[in-house]
């Protein structure tokens, strides 16, 4: 009598290995028998026939780490076929903290001004009652839905130990082992590794670079060495934006050396026309296996579509002198684009040559997204024919709105279909080992970018539209190989005695529904959202968490803690 039985399906267990026909049978968390069940009985069944049987997806970067708090359904992961998640990236961590406020408020508005999280949301929602990584964990153990595992950041270690000074200056030697015994306690608690930062578009609300930003090489390497005392642990780290120079693949494979631990960075985006830019990046993996490491890109498998807004700004600060508009309040952003004379030089200045001027291109802009009932006609308009229509100037235009809107208006290119050249690119760069898809993001820039549908959209693109890759081929690359970077045990594939992350898909419709904006958020702040075509049923360690596209009540995801549900990843 087993537990549950999925039967009829096809199974593509997440080894890249062909498709057969079988049922599934799980008792507890773990599968115990996958073959011919026909006379067997179940507590429950799940029928299968037609469909695919697969392993639940493994998300490596997320920014789910204050999400717990207020779903735990992590949500919309799990609805496109996620049932592991990783957190702790890019050096932003809620914990540790320390017995002083400040410290806490600090880390809470430095995410919700790099990660896109609404401050009130954090505000209202998270606790904030700890000090240690343990005590962390210790506040959502057992309530998730799915399987989550959480690295210890850099700039929370430098924030906790070196306070204001943390974004002033390099660390002392008694700093930095302060900052290595917190990072050990952390890796004691269950961290699963180390996040670090150092890209320049990462930056606090007072103006200043992060904390791990003012860090030199010598305290990233260092911190990294405390890793190699820890079984199955991780590094992830952003060392710069753009083309890589040598220092930056030196360091990541120094960092993985010292740490004797895989290092995956953030993030790699392919398109034919950055193919060969890509590829020079990838060789970061061959400098770290030289040095007796080993490092890997994450690669996100689609185009973003941004949701650009004058609240958080983000990208828009990336133009010239627009930082400091960016960091103003509401009601004083709002003052500046009343004001003809303002709006007119903030205009100029992100009209001055640059990286991103193309951002300020107005007039091809498209609305997005508006509360305002009176501006509902202009949604999929560009701002060229609402100009034409108004009969003002693109950018006065574009500030009207958005004042109408009490600056909520979302504007930004919405995603074309993009030539098959562009998916033959991204299937090459998945199908190297030196990267491996990833970069979801899920939890943060809520009202920026979508990308936690990532799986469900490279399904549905490059395997059922354009036929660039076999499902158990793609299956393996969101199962199996993300799973092996974090040493996960018995997790990202089917077989025997593993863990029962199942899902359930129809691989002819498979796909992500179309992205909105939900207002679902702690204080009805506003979130992008979307669901999914074609993953019917979702279970996490035997239990039914996604049935017919629908959550359920069951949280039975584990708190992944390294060591006991990891083991040390090959460096090969």
């Amino acid at each position: 009598m087993f537990d549950l039985i999925i039967r009829g399906g096809d199974v593509v267990d997440g080894t890249g290995a062909p498709r057969r026909q079988a049922d599934v049978g799980v008792t507890g968390d773990r599968i115990e028998t996958i073959g011919d069940l026909s006379a067997a009985e179940a507590g429950t069944e799940i029928d299968a026939s037609g469909q695919v049987v697969a392993p639940g997806f493994v998300d490596v970067h997320t920014h789910l780490d204050a999400q717990v708090f207020w779903d735990t359904t992590l949500s919309p992961s799990p609805l496109h076929g996620v049932t592991t998640v990783i957190g702790g990236n890019c050096g932003f961590t809620i914990a540790p903290l320390s017995n002083n406020p400040a410290d806490g408020d600090y880390l809470m508005r430095m995410l919700a001004r790099v990660e896109g999280m609404p401050l009130e949301t954090l505000q209202s929602a998270v606790p904030w009652n700890w000090t240690s990584t343990a005590e962390y964990f210790d506040r959502f153990e057992n309530t998730l839905a799915i399987n989550a595992g959480f690295k210890v950041g850099h700039s929370a270690l430098r924030r906790v130990v070196m306070g204001d000074d943390a974004v002033k200056r390099p660390c002392t030697p008694d700093e930095l082992s302060a900052m290595k015994d917190l990072l050990r306690a952390g890796l004691d608690a269950g961290g699963i590794g180390f996040s670090s930062s150092w890209a320049r578009t990462h930056n606090d609300p007072m103006g200043n670079m992060v904390p791990s930003r003012y860090a030199e090489a010598s305290e990233l390497i260092a911190l990294a060495g405390v890793l190699s005392d820890y079984e199955g642990t991780s590094l992830e780290f952003i060392p710069a934006l753009g083309p890589f120079d040598a220092w930056a693949m030196e360091l990541m494979a120094d960092m993985s050396a010292a740490a004797q631990s895989p290092l995956n960075w953030n993030v790699l985006n392919i398109n034919a026309r950055l193919l060969e830019e890509g590829m020079q990046k990838l060789q970061a993996g061959d400098v770290a296996a030289a040095r007796g490491g080993k490092v890997v890109a994450l690669t996100v498998p689609m185009t973003l579509s941004l949701h650009l807004n004058f609240i958080s700004g983000f990208i828009l600060d990336a133009l010239p002198e627009w930082e400091n508009f960016v960091l103003l309040s509401k009601e004083e952003k709002v003052n500046i684009l009343s004001d003809p004379a303002s709006r007119k030089q903030l205009d100029e200045h992100a009209q001055q040559d640059g990286p991103v001027r193309a951002v300020a291109h107005w007039g091809a802009k498209t609305i997005l997204h508006t509360p305002n009932p009176d501006n509902q006609r202009f949604i999929g308009k560009t701002v060229y024919e609402i100009s034409e229509e108004l009969g003002t100037a693109p950018w006065d235009t574009l500030c009207d709105l958005a004042l109408a809107d009490d600056l909520e208006l979302s504007f930004g290119n919405p995603p074309s279909e993009e030539p098959d050249s562009d998916w033959q690119a991204r299937v090459d760069v998945w199908r190297d080992g030196r990267a491996v898809i990833g970069a979801s993001d899920a939890g943060a820039h809520l009202d920026l970018f979508l990308s936690a549908n990532y799986a469900t959209k490279m399904l549905g693109e490059a395997v059922r539209k354009r036929g660039l890759l076999d499902m158990e081929s793609a299956i393996a690359m969101l199962t199996s190989v993300p799973a092996d970077l974090y040493g996960l045990k018995d997790r990202g594939r089917l077989a025997e005695g593993s863990f029962a992350d199942v899902i359930v898909l129809d691989e002819h419709s498979v796909g992500s529904g179309e992205t909105g904006i939900r207002n679902d958020l702690p204080e009805g702040a506003p979130r992008l959202y979307a669901g999914a075509h074609g993953i019917n049923q979702v279970v996490c360690n035997g239990s039914h968490i996604v049935r017919d596209g629908e959550f359920t009540e069951a949280r039975p995801g584990t708190l992944l803690r390294s060591g006991q549900d990891t083991q040390s990843a090959s460096l090969d």
